[in-house]
């Protein structure tokens, strides 16, 4: 790859880059898009990013485009991350949607779930509940996990994570109830954990077949959307949620602009939102 990146080549990877995936890159990230499409470029043997750019823009799927959305995508994740989402879950939704009774399952959806560790926190988390409040809850619960990356889907399927992966935000106890120890050093999810989680791979600038949810989490993803792209995700959101049911969003995402839809709540700590 060429040393220098031009402003034209930049401003055309921007654009293809929030057309396939929503990311809006901001000024000045020439720096980050080298450093993470330089092996592509090397290996595909291609010069520029402006080569890249119009092999993408080609009619027809190519397999770059995947390899390229992977290596722009932040697929920074850990076990119970920011902790008080998976709180507010066991302590205040499990409980209200007990009260509702009925005998459908309670469905939640993770959204942009990367390798896998918000599902299986959100399993882990209806597991203890269950444990700790036997006959409570007597709904099932099903959790559909979403991703636009094929590659970081496959980890979340098989389950099994390294050492580095199972210490960040998992503690010695939950380790112990909810993984095995693999032949090869890893760490693998015990099945029953494993089969509560479904794993689809979903664009969010698409159109959702994934039926209606009671909670869905959409967190440290709306970010990196231009507003009008959020807003448009959110609407659509909305409309997979069923009555009175609830969204989630990361700790430095809020809902502006949008009294009409959702209803926010307070739970102290962190904030979440029931569908009006």
């Amino acid at each position: 790859m060429k040393s220098e990146i031009t402003p034209q080549e930049y401003e055309a990877f921007k654009s293809f880059l929030q057309e396939a995936c929503g990311i809006l890159l901001g000024e000045n990230k020439q720096y980050l898009v080298k450093s993470r499409l330089r092996r592509i470029l090397e290996d595909n043997q291609m010069h520029s990013l402006g080569a890249l750019v119009e092999h993408l823009r080609r009619p027809g799927r190519s397999p770059l485009r995947e390899l390229v959305i992977d290596a722009m995508t932040t697929n920074e994740t850990l076990w119970f991350r920011d902790n008080h989402p998976f709180r507010i879950l066991s302590d205040m939704l499990l409980p209200e949607f007990a009260e509702r009774g009925g005998s459908q399952p309670i469905r939640i959806w993770s959204a942009a779930c990367s390798t896998g560790q918000e599902p299986y926190s959100i399993a882990m988390a209806v597991d203890e509940f269950k444990r700790q409040k036997p006959g409570k809850l007597r709904n099932d619960v099903r959790i559909t996990a979403t991703d636009i990356s094929r590659s970081v889907l496959e980890v979340a399927r098989r389950g099994e994570y390294e050492m580095l992966a199972i210490g960040r935000g998992l503690s010695a106890e939950r380790q112990k109830s909810f993984f095995t120890a693999s032949g090869n050093g890893g760490w693998q999810i015990r099945p029953g954990i494993k089969s509560m989680v479904e794993f689809k791979e979903l664009n969010l600038l698409e159109r959702y077949m994934l039926g209606k949810f009671d909670i869905v989490f959409c967190r440290n993803v709306l970010i990196y959307f231009s507003a009008e792209l959020k807003k448009d995700i959110l609407t659509r959101i909305h409309a997979t949620l069923n009555p009175g049911g609830y969204l989630i969003l990361g700790a430095s995402e809020s809902l502006n602009g949008m009294p009409h839809l959702y209803e926010m709540v307070q739970c102290r700590p962190g904030i979440i939102y029931r569908k009006k």
